[in-house]
């Protein structure tokens, strides 16, 4: 066995062509053994592309000794779509950074894998132009694990979610294969899509190693508001007024009172806590057309029972009114140190109803339940908090994970709007396919890859396979 893993990393060596991009030691191992969901699964050889041919050559010795290959950007998914759980090669795009380039006049961008999502963008902003998906990872995230599982983010509402901006990829496949799908025009229906089918495939199909992005003119002005409700369920009534009132926002973000007091307990921002919702709302677009599209949009708020709608006068006010969504995540971990982020998605006119359920999931199971996320899409984030040294508490808290996903997808929505599949919710996938729909997208991951060596165990459930949360 020590004779054929000897073997192996000398090949690997020999495809990247660089010894110290090809990681073998135990404490590198371990080091890519878990992301920013739960468990810990190590890996057997750890590589470091930065070059498409080096991904071919590892991908056909993966493929000619049947050894799992994981592609893994920074490791900030949190539905366990980077880790090695059948061990294997991991393929580290973090160092492949080298390719950002914008051409102004066709409104696109060419990246490699390891870009940060963020620089995309800011390098769009110096031409005028922007790349709207904005995950609150960006800042840290790579484009190829956006592109893997069709990241969103607050702008999904008007601007939609990674794979809208897609124009074209550059692809290994599981034989070692490069194919290009697509292109750099807008205009593109040659043929089957492949494009769309491979991102959000999660890295079960190919690995990316370039992609075309679509760009669109910078937005000239913005303009938000914070919206205070009594009642939670009226902030969700809100959200369809407002839409229904011909006004589409670049943003509409909801934070549930348990949200409000920990932020404010966190950093002492001036939130009521009394009230059950805030919605906070950004529009772009003209700025004089923001000052009466904004005036109906609090209109429609008052309407259905607002308490208080207040508008920014300036940026500078509007980014401290921004400031306590940030601050969301970094202040629940405070109460516990355990946070499980979900993001089942519902139709919008299901909202105040998921709102209603979530009350009573958080009351029937005992658990410490706060709701955030993109309001205007229906993309909630019902985040539990939770000790998981507690394994009563961690019961309880599966149970109470398990019956959010069955009302969204009771109430017509989804398992994922962003955060994507993975190991952790591949056991609900049947209950939101069915056992014919899911056997047609086994039918696509086997035609692909039918020595099933890219990213083993993911999306689709092993037999027996339940919810867990675990880190050991």
């Amino acid at each position: 066995m020590n004779a054929l893993r000897d073997t192996i990393i000398e090949k690997l060596i020999e495809a990247i062509g660089d010894p110290l991009r090809v990681l073998t030691e135990i404490h590198d191992l371990f080091s890519y053994s878990f992301d920013a969901s739960f468990g810990v699964y190590k890996p057997d050889f750890i590589c470091q592309p930065m070059a498409t041919v080096e991904v071919v050559e590892i991908i056909k010795l993966a493929s000619q000794y049947e050894i799992p290959v994981t592609a893994r950007g920074t490791g900030t998914s949190l539905s366990g779509g980077p880790l090695a759980i059948k061990g294997g090669i991991m393929l580290d795009f973090s160092l492949w950074n080298t390719k950002l380039e914008i051409d102004p006049d066709n409104l696109v961008a060419v990246v490699s894998p390891g870009v940060i999502t963020a620089k995309i963008n800011a390098k769009a902003e110096e031409f005028g132009l922007m790349y709207p998906p904005d995950p609150s990872s960006a800042h840290v995230s790579t484009i190829g694990g956006n592109l893997a599982e069709n990241a969103g983010g607050p702008r999904g509402l008007k601007y939609g979610v990674t794979k809208d901006y897609v124009l074209g990829l550059e692809v290994v496949t599981a034989q070692g294969k490069v194919i290009r799908t697509g292109g750099q025009t807008v205009k593109n229906v040659t043929g089957y899509d492949l494009t769309k089918l491979i991102v959000g495939s999660e890295g079960t199909l190919g690995v990316i190693t370039e992609a075309t992005l679509r760009l669109i003119p910078k937005p000239m002005a913005t303009k938000t508001a914070m919206v205070l409700f009594d009642e939670i369920v009226d902030s969700g009534r809100a959200i369809s007024k407002v839409l229904r009132s011909g006004i589409m926002p670049s943003k509409m973000e909801i934070m549930d009172q348990h949200s409000i007091i920990a932020v404010e307990e966190y950093a002492s921002l001036g939130l009521p806590t009394d009230v059950e919702a805030i919605l906070l709302i950004e529009l772009d677009g003209h700025p004089i057309a923001l000052e009466e599209e904004m005036a109906r949009v609090a209109e429609a708020c008052m309407m259905v029972n607002a308490r208080h709608v207040q508008v920014a006068k300036d940026n500078e006010e509007a980014q401290q009114l921004w400031q306590a969504r940030k601050l969301v995540s970094p202040a629940i971990v405070k109460v516990k140190p355990t946070k499980i982020s979900e993001d089942a998605t519902v139709p919008r006119s299901k909202i105040p109803e998921m709102f209603q359920r979530l009350k009573e999931i958080r009351e029937k199971y005992n658990v410490h339940l706060v709701v955030f996320g993109h309001a205007g899409d229906g993309n909630l984030h019902p985040n539990i908090i939770a000790d998981q040294r507690d394994e009563e508490e961690m019961r309880r808290v599966e149970q109470a994970v398990e019956e959010i996903f069955e009302t969204a997808v009771e109430l017509g929505g989804t398992l994922s709007g962003e955060h994507g599949i993975g190991l952790m919710k591949a056991p609900f996938m049947e209950m939101e396919l069915g056992k014919d729909g899911l056997h047609m997208m086994k039918l696509i991951k086997d035609a692909w890859d039918p020595q099933n060596i890219l990213n083993p165990g993911k999306i689709f459930p092993e037999p027996g396979q339940r919810f867990e949360l675990r880190n050991d």
